[in-house]
């Protein structure tokens, strides 16, 4: 057991945290008082507005909100493999100039535009209230809504992902009642106990310690920090390793006894680098600077061999933490497996302030070879100048050979691209972002239903040559594709899977093209999207993954589950799309890759 004064310290060092927190309530209603009055009397309505949205159900509670503890204090684990003593600390920006302006300057907006944004955004909150409303009477501290047979099913660990999941969204869109009676589930999670004796960290992290940071962040209720803790020091636990390097799937048990885990020999790329961000938003939050420490090693074997891989500034898909190898393997995507490492390495530049110049070097480093080897202009009708992004397979001399297969998962890429070229002032890379995101709204539109599936194949253009419709090209590359169907829209070789299972990307990718460049297509085109979604996952009960959007039909075949990502990342972009740009805005939010956002440390 830890000595005495280690839980005294403990302790005390929480005890200082609330009481902090409660001079914070205070102080935030002081602010809002004065800026009520303020922008009352001010002609900016649009502002105005805002500010009553964001912070109209700020300040105390009408509910205790009371924490019950886990059965399990993973915070006072002794660990077999303890952390070197002395700490890494979290980068100081002192000293650093600001970053760069992210969002675009908005002008005032017509009468007109106010009146049909706002009508759409009711659409979207409508929704919204339909799908929560169907989770919380069918599904109600279950991780997911089953639609169709009106049920509930734990998906990771039963603490309520979708849940958990959708609370920053209740927050942003008002739904006070609905976000109060969350946190009161929350404040009974006991993160002691687990429906699997596998513990995903990768699901762990991004989903639940995500919601519950960006929720205390937007609302400040002290019970959601404490239970990120809880669950951030469950987390903490995965690095009780020989090498101090994450486990994939943490053993619950293993975890409780302390006795050390057994990392994975392989595990995909993104499960390690997708820790990086809600970590050190932990440690911000905390002044602990456990959390931050816990993913320096992470970091630091990624950009010591960033430029050691068969494709320099790319990472395989496929890593070993056993081994500390990030540099074996001839397979290489933005997509499934491997896309939030790269998101990662922008939005922790940007949560840092600067302050780390590791970060800018890893994406300005994957950025460039990404442009030189996954990226690929697709041969289409009226020959629109989109990008999509492929896979890239080398072979054992060591030429990179294309797979021009793109995926749902990777039209993030583009909203990536916008924001790290703003981030590292490179408006080329925002509109490489732009022509990636037409990329993925160009196969939205070819589609009978309006939706693009999962997985889809196109034909590249030649090299640097002008990129011409070749019907007698596609004809042929279609012939040599064993999936293609009939049906397919003209420049569509396969649709490998064609479903739609929720997913948010490409609609992510769109709201940072708006935010980002201001540009009016981007709302039409979210609106568009909306409306096909919205239709195509209809059920009685919220809304369905379809198994086929690639032939209309009068109602389409769907699958009995509604992802806990539906409220947290589809409908919450959706939402912010057609929401005054002050609502969450980029240059003080970092949102993770769950579409959770984290305030932006002021240097």
């Amino acid at each position: 057991m830890p000595p005495l004064h280690h839980h005294l310290r403990r302790k005390f060092r929480l005890r200082s945290r609330l009481a902090a927190l409660r001079v914070k309530n205070v102080l935030v209603a002081m602010v809002f008082c004065l800026a009520v009055f303020y922008f009352l009397n001010r002609s900016d309505n649009t502002s105005e507005m805002v500010l009553l949205e964001r912070h109209m159900n700020s300040g105390p509670s009408s509910h205790p909100f009371i924490p019950v503890k886990s059965s399990v204090d993973w915070g006072d684990i002794e660990y077999r493999y303890p952390p070197r003593q002395q700490l890494a600390q979290l980068p100081n920006p002192r000293g650093r100039g600001a970053l760069p302006r992210i969002q675009h300057r908005f002008k005032k907006e017509s009468s007109e535009a106010r009146r049909i944004r706002e009508e759409r955004r009711n659409t979207v909150l409508q929704l919204t209230r339909k799908s929560w409303a169907s989770y919380r009477k069918f599904a109600w501290k279950k991780d997911a809504l089953l639609p169709l047979s009106k049920g509930g099913v734990d998906q990771f660990s039963g603490w309520a992902a979708t849940l958990v999941d959708s609370l920053d969204t209740l927050w942003m869109m008002g739904l006070r009642e609905e976000f109060d009676e969350a946190v009161a589930a929350v404040a009974e999670i006991d993160f002691g106990s687990s429906t699997s004796q596998q513990v995903n960290i990768f699901e762990t992290n991004i989903r639940y310690l995500g919601g519950l940071m960006a929720a205390y962040d937007l609302s400040g209720r002290e019970v959601l920090l404490q239970k990120a803790i809880e669950l951030g020091d469950l987390i903490y636990g995965g690095f009780n390793t020989k090498n101090r390097m994450p486990v994939d799937n943490i053993n619950f048990q293993a975890a409780q006894e302390g006795s050390g885990l057994v990392i994975e020999n392989t595990v995909v790329s993104a499960s390690p680098g997708t820790l990086t961000l809600e970590l050190t938003r932990l440690s911000q939050l905390t002044g602990d600077p456990k959390y931050y420490d816990a993913i320096t090693g992470i970091v630091d074997l990624f950009y010591r061999d960033q430029n050691r891989t068969a494709i320099p500034g790319l990472f395989p898909m496929f890593v070993s933490m056993l081994r500390e190898d990030v540099t074996t393997g001839g397979t290489f995507t933005l997509g499934g497996c491997a896309d939030s490492l790269y998101e990662y390495f922008p939005k922790m530049h940007a949560l840092l302030s600067g302050a780390d110049s590791r970060f800018p070097a890893l994406t300005r480093g994957f950025m460039d070879a990404a442009k030189r080897h996954l990226f690929f202009r697709p041969m289409v009708p009226q020959n629109a100048d989109i990008l999509m992004s492929g896979n890239v397979n080398v072979d054992p001399a060591g030429v990179p050979h294309l797979d021009p297969e793109a995926e749902h998962l990777t039209c993030f890429i583009g909203g990536t691209f916008a924001l790290a070229g703003r981030l590292l002032e490179s408006e080329e890379d925002v509109e490489v972002g732009a022509r990636l995101t037409r990329g993925c709204v160009y196969a939205y539109k070819s589609f009978p239903t309006g939706i693009m599936p999962e997985r889809l194949n196109m034909v590249p253009c030649k090299g640097d040559k002008p990129c011409q419709w070749d019907a007698e090209r596609w004809v042929a590359e279609r012939e040599k594709r064993p999936e293609y169907k009939p049906h397919l829209p003209l420049g569509f070789t396969t649709a490998k899977d064609p479903r739609y299972i929720l997913r948010p990307e490409a609609i992510e990718s769109v709201f940072y093209m708006h935010r980002i460049t201001g540009d009016a297509e981007w709302v039409e085109a979210a609106w568009d999207m909306f409306q096909a979604v919205a239709k195509g996952t209809a059920t009685e009960l919220g809304s369905a993954a379809v198994l086929d959007v690639t032939v209309a039909k009068p109602e389409l075949p769907q699958e009995d589950y509604m992802e806990s990502f539906w409220i947290a990342e589809t409908l919450k972009y959706f939402y912010l799309v057609f929401s005054p740009p002050d609502l969450i805005s980029l240059d003080k939010y970092v949102l993770n890759t769950e579409a959770h956002p984290f305030l932006r440390p002021r240097p």
